[in-house]
């Protein structure tokens, strides 16, 4: 059973994702906040396996509250909701940690794919539109590269830069001629090796320390 925690100032768009979980089986509303505060309260009392934040709320917002949330051992995953794809907060939200973001007027089944894709572990980085954001965004928040980046392997550098172009595993191990499973254990090497969460981190990191720019493909 996937224990989703709600986090929105709003109480009817709480109700509506309550409703939409209620009709999954294999997923219940662990709990309901109403600000970043509480919604940091409730994640370390109610132990969910994903914490659906909106970015703009009261006492605390979702950045803060994702940060604080994510930062810790056995941390749930944080899916960030919002009403425009192209919007700073939600850039600061996946840098603090969010493992992807969603539309709030994003269909059911979409909502219900991306709760399950975070509490297994994995990101929802849409290519289409996450790229476009960290595009738009990372020119502006700029970083030394980290020193744990010059660690990385040429192969590692190079399934870097394809994750942060978009490619799946899949897609990365055709362009490379590698198996898949050569694939995921690079990848799980870069985020080690760069003490980063995910690929959504991954990804944001690389544009802002400069391994890859805006526009290239």
């Amino acid at each position: 059973m996937i224990r989703v925690l709600l986090a929105d100032d709003q109480a009817l768009v709480r109700a509506g994702f309550r409703m939409i979980l209620k009709a999954e089986p294999s997923m219940e509303v662990a709990g309901e906040a109403g600000d970043g505060e509480e919604a940091v309260r409730l994640a370390r009392e109610l132990d969910p396996h994903v914490v659906l934040m909106d970015v703009r709320m009261p006492v605390m917002d979702g950045i803060e509250a994702t940060r604080r949330i994510v930062n810790g051992e056995g941390a749930p995953h944080v899916l960030v909701l919002t009403t425009f794809d192209l919007d700073e907060y939600v850039y600061e939200a996946l840098r603090a940690g969010a493992s992807g973001f969603l539309l709030k007027d994003a269909p059911e089944e979409q909502l219900v794919a991306g709760i399950r894709i975070v509490a297994d572990g994995g990101s929802l980085f849409a290519p289409t539109v996450t790229r476009r954001l960290i595009e738009r965004f990372a020119g502006t928040h700029s970083r030394k590269p980290p020193p744990a980046l010059a660690e990385l392997t040429p192969r590692e550098l190079d399934v870097l830069r394809l994750v942060a172009r978009g490619l799946s595993n899949s897609e990365i191990a055709a362009t490379l001629v590698v198996s898949e499973h050569t694939v995921k254990t690079h990848v799980a090497h870069i985020l080690g090796k760069l003490d980063l969460r995910d690929r959504v981190q991954a990804v944001v990191l690389a544009y802002e320390a400069g391994v890859v720019r805006p526009g290239q493909s």
